[in-house]
């Protein structure tokens, strides 16, 4: 991982895991020590899965730039089907409370979504390759 990839994910991660954080006291306020471990399991799966697929796709802009728009969109789309997955699997659990898990997933998400794209508008992206020249004379 390049340094403005781990520079990327963790402009997304450090928000995501305050929320996390935050869900995780106001779930085990209202729903007790298993409302606490599942938004702390909740946050954490955001934060593995948006994170795994920001590499990837960070390392398909650098190598295929061509298929960038098409691998976000269905690395997206896919990270949310997995997501609605884990809900489904783990409705009826008796580790966590499963409703402050669906919770601070649907949280979480929004809170990377929108750290993400914070993060990009405050890059200083260049968007224009300057050709190499040789010294003016």
């Amino acid at each position: 991982m390049q340094a403005n990839d781990a520079r990327s994910v963790l402009h997304a991660a450090v928000p995501t895991a305050a929320a996390g954080a935050i869900a995780a006291v106001i779930s085990g306020v209202v729903a007790g020590g298993k409302g606490a471990v599942g938004a702390i399991v909740g946050a954490l799966v955001v934060i593995v899965f948006m994170g795994i697929g920001l590499v990837v796709l960070e390392r398909t802009a650098k190598s295929l730039p061509q298929l960038f728009q098409a691998m976000g969109l269905m690395l997206y789309t896919t990270q949310l089907l997995l997501l609605l997955v884990f809900v489904a699997l783990f409705k009826d659990t008796t580790l966590f409370n499963p409703k402050a898990f669906a919770a601070t997933l649907v949280a979480a998400t929004l809170v990377w979504i929108a750290a993400q794209a914070r993060a990009h508008m405050k890059a200083k992206i260049l968007y224009v390759d300057a050709e190499k020249t040789g010294p003016a004379t």
